[in-house]
């Protein structure tokens, strides 16, 4: 017995329901060109600690993960990908700024 993953959905009282359709709506992700990203560094309610973040990225979720995990890495530090922003631990302002220029993506140095 197979049981294949709805999105939570058990029942719908609308005619017009369709399962797939809902699942359309992913945003497209522009190329790195066409990106105008901002790279800040960010103390505010992080206990002094300070944080690299990237802004402005348009496009899904997964790319912006992605891009995230690149970053972290290159840099051989922590961070995180939340409410669409890319959060690097330390001061990897410039670093990310020639990584982000190596990638093709448009970035300004903002903050």
């Amino acid at each position: 017995m197979s049981k294949k993953k709805k999105g939570g959905f058990v029942y719908s009282t609308n005619p017009d329901f369709d399962i797939e359709s809902e699942n359309d709506n992913e945003e497209v992700t522009l190329e790195p060109a066409k990106q105008n990203l901002r790279v800040m560094l960010d103390r505010k309610q992080r206990k002094g600690k300070t944080v690299t973040l990237i802004t402005g990225f348009i496009g899904n979720e997964n790319d912006l993960k992605e891009l995230g995990k690149l970053l972290k890495s290159k840099c051989g530090t922590g961070g995180a990908v939340k409410n669409r922003e890319i959060i690097i631990q330390g001061d990897f302002k410039i670093k990310i700024g020639d990584l982000l220029n190596g990638l093709g993506y448009n970035y300004k140095f903002s903050g």
